[in-house]
């Protein structure tokens, strides 16, 4: 046991390195961590009613042990030399109690957002959606695929997942997740690989919108987490559609979208369906043939005056406040040939010797004060933040499970050790 556990310590995390999220490590007493301790299992035993059996419960609080360890890889076989030593058939145990034991993941994940709301929930809290890859070796983990890694930023071998964060004046967090499947997963020759990882059949493809769309409507639906903003990124923004749905909702949403999207500066009048002046008739309705062409924002942003751009603090980060320049303009875009919405247009460029323009179109109001545009315009930093800190410090991507629980059905692996780093960031930020 000895010999194990000094093994085990040699390959943990020095206490010297810095923690992954950056911030400068405080003096820790004795009463510190006996305080850290008690309310540890206090939050723990909120969940305990969400497992059917005591020994699930019990591995459970191991492997929330696990993760707050010293480890470089909190995987499961070594936290079970490190905090067990080498007993039999414990490493196993914690397998099959993480990949196949039947508790039911989204009963703790609802419960995580009520608590969500209770201590950061605020009328104009911001849902943030983000996508976050888990780089892999082999081929047998569900869904696994070469895929766009943001983690690595580029396209390798891995998981992808589909996640919600929300942000408000009182502090950030996890709201929900999935599992992206890309198409190829449906296809005849992955049907062995699909049985293995217990994929149920009632299970269809959906791209990262759609998940994304799903996890919203759900939130909203609930009703118990307050929020009025949307924001996300381009590879979310670029869709029209994703963000036509934000607004069926009644929500605002802050989106980022290409250099290339086309808008006006002033909206352009409309020929509704009628005869046409050389006798044929118009069918569908057409911007008329007088109007000005809408301009990519590429282009727009380079006409506009020195003057329209402001320097502003965006927030207070942990190596000082960031700030950017910002011009802010109401412009119209373009949609199906036809004028969208009227909007705001925020553009965005970075303050440094290669600014890099950013921009984001939103449906707020008209009245919307130009702060709160900056402000959330600038939140995409909250989950970043989070998925780093859940990755490099409670081990979110460290789980070597093959299986899956999907959805609200019970299943098998990547939820189940999803859904037990959440509560522990949590906690522990």
């Amino acid at each position: 046991m000895k010999k194990i556990t000094q093994h085990a310590q040699s390959k943990s995390r020095s206490i010297h390195q810095p923690p992954a999220s950056g911030q400068r490590p405080k003096l820790v007493t004795r009463q510190n961590v006996r305080t850290a301790v008690a309310e540890l299992i206090d939050y723990h035993q909120r969940f305990e009613r969400f497992f059917q059996r005591h020994e699930q419960t019990d591995w459970s609080w191991f492997y929330l042990c696990g993760q707050l360890s010293n480890l470089d890889r909190k995987t499961m076989e070594p936290m079970v030399l490190l905090l067990l030593g080498a007993i039999p058939h414990a490493i196993r145990d914690l397998q099959r109690f993480i990949s196949q034991s039947s508790w039911d993941v989204r009963p703790p994940m609802i419960y995580l957002q009520s608590l969500v709301a209770k201590w950061l929930g605020k009328r104009d809290g911001v849902v943030i959606v983000d996508g976050s890859g888990f780089p892999k070796q082999g081929k047998h983990s569900i869904g696994v695929a070469y895929q766009y890694c943001g983690h690595l930023g580029k396209i390798a071998n891995c998981q992808e997942g589909v996640f919600l964060g929300y942000a408000s004046r009182q502090g950030y967090s996890f709201l929900d997740e999935r599992l992206y499947l890309p198409q190829e997963w449906f296809a005849t020759d992955h049907r062995p690989l699909r049985e293995a990882c217990a994929l149920p059949e009632s299970i269809h493809f959906q791209t990262e919108g759609e998940l994304a769309l799903s996890m919203l409507r759900e939130l909203h639906e609930r009703g118990v987490v307050p929020f009025q903003w949307v924001a996300y990124d381009e590879s979310y923004g670029k869709n029209p559609a994703f963000s036509q749905e934000i607004a069926a909702m009644h929500k605002w949403y802050m989106a980022e979208v290409p250099s290339d999207t086309r808008v006006w500066l002033r909206t352009p009048l409309v020929e509704e369906p009628g005869q046409g002046l050389m006798g044929r008739p118009r069918l569908h309705r057409r911007v008329r043939r007088s109007a000005s062409a809408p301009e990519e924002l590429r282009a727009l942003v380079v006409s506009l005056p020195r003057a329209a751009w402001h320097r502003r603090l965006i927030h207070e980060g942990s190596k000082g406040p960031l700030r950017a320049d910002f011009a802010i303009l109401r412009v119209t875009p373009i949609h199906d040939r036809l004028p969208a919405i009227r909007q705001w247009l925020i553009c965005r460029r970075s303050v440094g010797l290669q600014p890099e323009l950013k921009f984001y179109l939103s449906n707020a109001p008209s009245r919307c004060p130009t702060p709160e545009l900056i402000r959330v315009s600038g939140l995409r930093w909250p989950i970043e933040t989070a998925l780093e800190e859940a990755k490099g410090e409670v081990g979110m991507d460290h789980y070597t499970c093959t299986h899956r629980r999907c959805g609200v059905k019970l299943g098998h692996g990547w939820d189940g050790t999803i859904i037990c780093s959440k509560p522990l960031w949590l906690i522990s930020s």
